[in-house]
C-alpha cells in the first residue's frame, strides 16, 4: 500500500459572530485529501483531513514542511507491520522528523490534519468505524453506542440582542439537544449575568447551561465572574484565563467550588501534563477538552490520555473541542465523557452525520469505514469541489 496523491485547500467559514476574545471575520481552514492505491468495497480509499475551527488554515506548514516529508518518504516507512495499511505512529514521526521539543502552536494544527486523514484512511482499510477500530485496539472492544453532545453556541452577533440568544438556544433544544453553551466576558458582568438568566430560563435548568470566557480573563476579573456564576450552578465554567496561565487556573480552583473546563488550546501532552501538576484541576468534577484535531492528531492525544490516567483522570473527564466526526469517533471508541457540537456555525464542519439525528442529547455514529464524513453530505460536496 502506498499514497498516491495528496491535495490541500484553504476554505473559508467566516462569519460576524464573535467571542470575548477574537472575531470569526476571516476565519478560515485546511483541508486535506490523501489518496492510496487502496481499494475497499469497490472504491480508492481516500482519507479526509481538517482543522477546528479557532485556528487559521495551515497552508503554509503544511505545503512547505509536513506534506513534502510524507510525499518524499519510503512507502515501507508508514506502513504496518502487515504491509496492507498504514500506521498512524510511523506516518507521525515522519512529520515530525527534524522538528524540536517544544513550539506547540501551529505547527500541531498542520499534524492533527493530516493525522485526522490517515485515521480515516487506516479505518477505511480495515473496513471499520474510526470507533471500532479505536475500542478494538486501545479500548475494551466495545464502544458507546451514543455519545453525549451539547450544542456550543451564544456568540455575539452585531444586532443580537436577549431574546436572539433565547430563540438560539431554544432552536438547539428543538433539534433534540439537552446542554448547550454560549459564550461569556465580551460585555460587563452585569450585562453577561442577565444573558445568563435568559438563556437557563430556556433550557429549564443552569446545569444544562455552560458558559465560556475563551481565555478573556486576568486573575481579579476572572474571580468576578466566578462570584457572579456561583449562585446559578452552570454546567461548567470554561478558560476564564489564558491557557497557558497555571498560576490563574488554580487561583480559581481555590475560588470556585463548582466545575470548571480547559484544555482547547493545550497541543501536547506535555502541557496537559503541566495542567494537571500545576493548573489546580480537580478530577472529580472539572472538565478536560483537548481537541485531537488541533494538538497533533489522535496519535498524540493517546499519549494525553495516558497522562490522565497516571494522574488519576478517568477518559470519562475528557469533552473534546471542535464539534467533529473525527473527535466523535474518538469519544465513541475510547469511551470519553461526551463531545462538543456546532450545529449552527462553522458549516458544513460542525455537525455530525446527516443519518444520525441528536435524540435527547446523544447522537449515534453511522456505520460506515472510517471517519464516516460520506454521511455528511454538505461536507462532501466541499471536499469535492476543493479536493478532486
Amino acid at each position: 500500500m502506498k499514497i498516491t496523491d495528496i491535495r490541500e485547500a484553504r476554505v473559508s467559514i467566516a462569519s460576524d459572530i464573535a467571542n470575548a476574545y477574537i472575531s470569526f471575520a476571516k476565519m478560515d481552514v485546511s483541508v486535506v485529501a490523501i489518496y492510496t492505491d487502496a481499494w475497499a468495497d469497490g472504491r480508492q480509499v481516500v482519507g479526509y483531513g481538517f482543522n477546528s475551527n479557532g485556528r487559521y488554515a495551515q497552508s503554509g506548514l503544511l505545503r512547505e514542511r509536513f506534506l513534502p516529508r510524507l510525499q518524499e518518504a519510503e512507502p515501507a516507512a508508514l506502513r504496518d507491520e502487515s504491509g496492507g495499511n498504514l500506521d498512524p505512529f510511523k506516518v507521525w514521526s515522519v512529520l515530525m522528523a527534524n522538528e524540536k521539543p517544544g513550539g506547540h502552536g501551529e505547527r500541531s494544527v498542520a499534524v492533527g490534519i493530516i493525522d485526522m486523514a490517515i485515521w480515516d484512511i487506516v479505518a477505511k482499510v480495515e473496513n471499520k468505524p474510526l470507533a471500532r477500530l479505536l475500542a478494538e485496539r486501545y479500548g475494551d472492544g466495545n464502544t458507546d453506542e451514543r455519545v453525549s453532545v451539547y450544542a456550543a453556541g451564544g456568540y455575539y452577533y452585531p444586532g443580537k440582542q436577549i431574546q436572539g440568544l433565547q430563540d438560539e438556544m431554544r432552536s438547539y433544544l428543538d433539534m433534540g439537544y439537552t446542554c448547550t453553551k454560549m459564550k461569556i466576558g465580551g460585555v460587563p458582568l452585569a450585562e453577561d449575568l442577565k444573558r445568563i438568566e435568559a438563556a437557563i430560563d430556556v433550557v429549564g435548568d443552569a446545569s444544562r447551561l455552560a458558559v465560556d470566557a475563551n481565555g478573556r480573563f486576568d486573575l481579579k476579573t476572572a474571580l468576578a465572574f466566578a462570584d457572579g456564576l456561583a449562585p446559578y450552578g452552570v454546567r461548567w465554567y470554561e478558560e476564564a484565563g489564558d491557557p497557558l496561565d497555571y498560576a490563574l487556573q488554580q487561583q480559581l480552583g481555590e475560588h470556585y467550588d463548582p466545575p470548571m473546563a480547559t484544555g482547547e488550546n493545550l497541543f501536547s501532552h506535555q502541557d496537559a501534563r503541566n495542567l494537571l501538576r500545576y493548573g489546580g484541576m480537580r478530577a472529580d468534577r472539572d472538565i478536560l477538552q483537548m481537541d485531537p484535531a488541533l494538538s497533533y492528531g489522535l496519535v498524540e492525544y493517546l499519549r494525553t490520555l495516558q497522562v490522565l490516567r497516571s494522574h488519576g483522570w478517568s477518559p470519562r473527564q475528557c469533552i473534546p473541542h471542535g464539534g467533529h466526526q473525527f473527535a466523535l469517533n474518538i469519544a465513541a471508541g475510547l469511551k470519553l465523557g461526551g463531545n462538543e457540537s456546532y450545529p449552527e456555525v462553522f458549516a458544513p464542519f460542525g455537525g455530525f452525520a446527516d443519518s444520525a439525528p441528536v435524540e435527547e442529547g446523544r447522537v449515534a455514529l453511522p456505520e460506515l469505514p472510517g471517519i464516516g464524513f460520506e454521511d455528511k453530505r454538505e461536507l462532501m460536496a466541499l471536499f469535492r469541489q476543493h479536493l478532486s
